[in-house]
């Protein structure tokens, strides 16, 4: 798999799906949970770079700036955070330089997002 080949653009719809089903179901879970859930139609692994690239364009797909980062449901096993990757996009790109911002703000506001598309 490639950045932006068929199989790419397979997995991230895929990501995409698996991780508004999290929103949905106000669920938080781990990268590894995340490669399971993609597995076996895509092979994504967990502490590979492909899972960040992905990550960072279901972000840049979901979201226009102001809506909350769909990412933010992704945590590492250990820190129980999104990893620095995330901190960085959220920064650089999606311009999080309030100082009262936090990713469990974020996520609240990605389950809200999605509880509220499902109750409309």
């Amino acid at each position: 798999m490639r950045h932006g080949d068929a199989d790419y653009t397979a997995a991230l719809e895929a990501m995409v799906g698996v991780l508004k089903g999290w929103a949905r179901a106000g669920r938080t879970d781990t990268y590894k949970e995340l490669s399971k859930a993609l597995a076996p139609e895509h092979r994504v692994h967990y502490h590979g770079r492909m899972i960040s690239l992905l990550l960072a364009d279901v972000c840049r797909r979901d979201s226009t700036g102001p809506e909350p980062m769909l990412s933010a449901l992704v945590i590492n096993r250990s820190s129980q955070k999104p990893s620095d990757q995330f901190f960085e996009l959220a920064v650089t790109e999606f311009r999080r330089r309030d100082p009262g911002w936090t990713w469990e703000r974020e996520r609240e506001a990605v389950f809200d997002r999605y509880r509220d598309a499902v109750s409309q």
